[in-house]
């Protein structure tokens, strides 16, 4: 994939581009919203650019992406390029946008290093960068393709349900009475939504409900005690939507998705919010019938925290071979667990496919343990809310 020549000057120059990463990605994005201030206001998260999240994001996938054509000179990081693409996609990228960051970053990198970054050392990095951007515009195409949609389609909120004193559900349908496409559980979709202030912010929430449906469910948890714009979103939705309101949403997109199960134990594993997919999976799971073992995991602060309680009971007992374990951190009941995740008493079957959803410090912990179980690290699948970092840290 990376000529020879180029491939001797990133191996060269990647541990002074590696460290420079974050401020690099800073003046990248510090240039670019002076430049096109609607990102920002329109398709950027506000949030995550205020904590920093997704400079790390960026500045841990560039690294690994550089990093894998060094090792694997003959195959692309397929995980890493369609997790990027899926988020993409579901924010309707569009590929003249990678000419645009393209400009932005590499002005950012040569303020950066000045006079080290040579014609050769350029042209080595540009050619890492539309190695990444063609294969993600490539994916991205096909997944536009298999949708049928790359913009946003309006939908009305026909219910919405308090799930927990933090988490509501919104089901929804489309404003125009148009079909529902079916989606594979697991997925996500895009909303948009206006705020007081003009900006339309874009967040992703997963599908809660049950495929095959003609509503979307969406279960959103309200961001509380960050620094503004932290949790704009999240808040708007719980204060200001109602039935009847109508949102912007894109078609469903995610890669953590059930593959051919058929026959294999499968392991789902989620904490807080991150049980949303989860119950997609498990109900998804009852309707197609599914036989072999099914180990359902989750955490949270209490029972009263846990969202979709009910519902991730039940469809777990509608499996025929399902064993449940619910962790409270307090206020655990009969038959339910006190305290963190913890895998040591869990049976893991030979052969598991592990799907895992929560914050990041979660799904380090519970991949540690079910490798630790013989996992294979191939069959153990992740999503983080979020930018994702995992790649960003030891």
């Amino acid at each position: 994939m990376l000529s020879q020549q180029s491939a001797a000057v990133v191996r060269a120059s990647l541990p002074a581009v590696g460290g420079a990463l974050g401020e690099i990605t800073e003046r990248f994005y510090a240039r670019l919203f002076a430049a096109h201030p609607e990102l920002l206001r329109n398709l950027f998260n506000r949030g995550n650019q205020a904590s920093g999240a997704q400079k790390q994001a960026l500045a841990g996938s560039v690294a690994a992406f550089a990093a894998h054509l060094l090792e694997h000179p003959d195959r692309r990081p397929d995980a890493l390029l369609g997790r990027i693409a899926h988020k993409h996609a579901s924010l309707g990228v569009a590929p003249e946008q990678y000419e645009v960051v393209h400009e932005h970053l590499f002005a950012a990198i040569a303020e950066v290093l000045g006079e080290a970054v040579t014609p050769e050392v350029a042209a080595a990095w540009d050619e890492v960068y539309w190695l990444m951007a063609h294969a993600l515009v490539a994916v991205e195409k096909r997944l536009y393709e298999e949708s049928g949609s790359r913009g946003l389609r309006p939908w009305e909120v026909v219910e919405r349900v308090a799930e927990t004193a933090d988490v509501v559900s919104l089901r929804l349908r489309p404003a125009d009475g148009g079909p529902v496409a079916d989606f594979r559980a697991g997925q996500y979709v895009s909303v948009r939504v206006a705020l007081p202030d003009g900006a339309r912010q874009i967040r992703q929430y997963s599908l809660s409900g049950a495929p095959g449906r003609a509503l979307r469910q969406i279960t959103v948890k309200r961001v509380r005690g960050g620094a503004a714009p932290d949790g704009e979103v999240s808040n708007h939705l719980h204060a200001r939507v109602r039935e009847g309101d109508v949102l912007d949403l894109s078609e469903p997109y995610g890669d953590l998705v059930l593959g051919d199960s058929a026959g294999r134990p499968l392991l789902l594993a989620s904490a807080g919010i991150g049980v949303t997919p989860m119950v997609a999976m498990l109900a998804a799971l009852a309707t197609d019938g599914h036989r072999a073992p099914v180990t359902v995991v989750h955490g949270d602060r209490s029972p009263a925290d846990h969202a979709l309680r009910t519902d991730h009971a039940t469809y777990a007992a509608k499996l025929p071979d399902a064993s449940v374990h619910f962790f409270y951190e307090r206020d655990a009941a009969p038959g339910t667990r006190t305290g963190l995740v913890d895998l040591t008493d869990v049976a893991v079957r030979p052969g598991a496919r592990a799907y895992l959803c929560g914050p990041l410090p979660f799904l380090r912990a519970v991949r540690s343990q079910l490798i630790a179980k013989g996992v294979a690290p191939a069959d153990v699948h992740y999503e983080v809310f979020g930018p994702d970092l995992w790649l960003t840290q030891d």
